[in-house]
């Protein structure tokens, strides 16, 4: 069965909506009116504004940004002034229509000045990154070439169209995506290049599948193993498959402002070769996982601030899983890469070449999955819900349309991952072993400090006063609950200073519940993964 949709129309002319202002509302689609001067040419900027008004529509993006839309072209968001931008189009323009003539810059900077007041006169529409949603629901894949074709899932299954029905906008970071292809094999061929294990495997098909879901947190992946399992080079593919950009591998950025400025050029981008991760970096990337926010001063002003809001898609490899902290620890899909062998080794080249021949299958499969998964995630309903628990429905999904194991394996892969971060914390194991030797302990947390042996060579991470101690344990509580350890800050001493009582206990283990009878498959006589198929059809 074949996964387009044959009731989309793909001329790009049938969502005349588009994200773009209603044109009676935009003053940008109304000609400048012609100035008589007794024939006198008008102002360059003058000419340069009546230029584009005449081709483009302005929009101020839901984040205070202003840019263009081509009246008739792709629906892509333009920057007014940054490189790349509309004011470099409208000045080779203008020496096109006025030959012997160029704009200057005072000119081009007053035609962007109001320009700007046009794009601010209409309502913020959403301006998406690689990924956005349709207002019917469905997604939408920016392949980002040149004509401003995208991809369509929905949960009838998936299409190339010519326009976008969202708008989206680029960034220099981002690169062209091959046009998806139908391929029985898909997934199998991407297995091929990988050295996981078949849970690995399933686990990485759902994760990637969720990437182009927008609207949900996504965990940061972890390419975790030791030195020649090729974790650079699987996260780099795996990047690549989502959103493809020439600088898919990165280092850890400096501080949190080149950390906004690589957030806001991609949607999924890796840090590669993580040895260790300051508290800050921690703390921003389990933002980044959730959803981010960054206040920063808007453009050519002093006073007034745009805030930016973003969630992305993050990879990461490192051979330690130590050194990932509590809170982070929490929002990661580990994959434990295999050593690859002498024999099974393959040079660079020879990769590249075969990656880039099977992705078109391989994200033909992916974009089948991903129609599967909106078929089914309405329906989707957890006994229990975990951490990061709208990506577990997405692997609830998969594993009903896949009859895989991938939320079950994702669960217990995760509570290996809170025992690693535990044992790479010493403050967090001097609590275990308090734990352990008293079953439950309770006192303020200058008493906690007092009881807790601190080692000879004290780490950096160690509280060195009760108040960064008791700021510690709320932060660990989560990892320690994973151990079986329970966090109680809610009580007060009796005495008149009324200090806070941390109580720390050792939980009662849970009965085990009754084994629910299993699900029956949404399709009993399913091909094998990766066989190009649609959902069954909606009611």
């Amino acid at each position: 069965m074949t996964t387009t949709r044959s009731d989309r129309p793909v001329n790009g002319h049938s969502h005349p909506g588009a994200n773009r202002p209603d044109p009676s509302r935009t003053a940008a689609r109304r000609p400048a009116a012609p100035i008589d001067d007794g024939g006198k040419k008008p102002p360059a900027a003058a000419r340069i504004v009546a230029l584009a008004r005449e081709q483009y529509t302005f929009v101020m993006s839901t984040d205070a940004r202003p840019y263009a839309v081509a009246l008739d072209g792709p629906n892509l968001a333009l920057p007014l002034r940054n490189k790349g931008g509309l004011r470099q189009r409208l000045a080779r323009q203008f020496a096109d229509a006025h030959p012997g003539e160029v704009a200057s810059q005072s000119a081009l900077a007053d035609a962007m000045t109001v320009l700007e007041g046009i794009a601010e006169d209409t309502d913020p529409v959403p301006v998406h990154l690689r990924v956005g949603r349709e207002p019917a629901g469905g997604i939408v894949v920016d392949l980002g070439t040149a004509d401003g074709r995208a991809v369509v899932v929905t949960a009838t299954g998936w299409n190339i169209v010519d326009r976008s029905p969202v708008l989206f906008r680029r960034s220099g970071a981002m690169a062209a995506m091959p046009a998806p292809v139908l391929d029985g094999d898909g997934l199998a061929k991407l297995h091929a290049l990988l050295n996981m294990d078949g849970s690995a495997f399933h686990q990485l098909v759902a994760w990637l599948v969720a990437a182009w879901i927008p609207d949900i947190p996504h965990p940061a992946l972890v390419c975790k193993g030791e030195q020649g399992t090729g974790k650079s080079k699987a996260a780099q593919m795996f990047i690549n498959l989502i959103d493809p950009s020439p600088a898919a591998k990165r280092s850890s950025p400096r501080d949190e402002k080149a950390w906004s400025r690589q957030a806001f050029s991609s949607w999924a981008l890796c840090l590669d070769n993580v040895s260790t991760i300051p508290p800050w970096l921690s703390d921003t990337l389990c933002k980044a996982v959730t959803g981010d926010g960054v206040v920063d001063r808007a453009l050519y002003t002093d006073d007034d601030v745009v805030v930016l809001t973003f969630r992305r898609v993050l990879a990461l490899t490192t051979i330690d899983a130590g050194a990932l902290a509590g809170d982070l620890a929490e929002r990661v899909l580990m994959l434990d890469l295999q050593l690859i062998d002498s024999h099974s080794r393959r040079s660079e080249e020879e990769l590249d070449a075969t990656f880039a021949a099977v992705r078109p299958a391989v994200l033909g499969a992916l974009f089948d999955v991903l129609a599967c998964v909106l078929a089914v995630l309405p329906t989707v309903r957890l006994d229990s819900m975990p951490r990061m628990a709208d990506f577990a429905r997405v692997l609830a999904a998969v594993d009903q349309a896949q009859d895989w194991h991938t939320l079950d394996d994702y669960l217990a892969t995760s509570a290996n991952v809170a025992t690693d971060a535990l044992e790479g914390d010493a403050f967090a194991m001097a609590i275990a072993a308090l734990v352990d030797k008293v079953s439950t302990w309770q006192g303020t947390a200058g008493q906690l400090l007092e009881a807790l042996p601190a080692p000879t060579v004290r780490p950096k991470n160690w509280p060195v006063d009760p108040t960064r101690a008791s700021g510690r344990v709320k932060r660990l509580a989560p990892l320690l609950r994973s151990i079986g350890i329970t966090v109680d800050d809610t009580q007060r001493s009796r005495d008149r200073t009324r200090h806070k009582l941390l109580t720390l206990a050792r939980a009662a283990p849970e009965e085990e519940p009754a084994s629910a009878p299993e699900q029956p498959s949404l399709w009993p006589e399913m091909a094998p993964p990766g066989h190009g198929r649609t959902p069954p059809e909606q009611p």
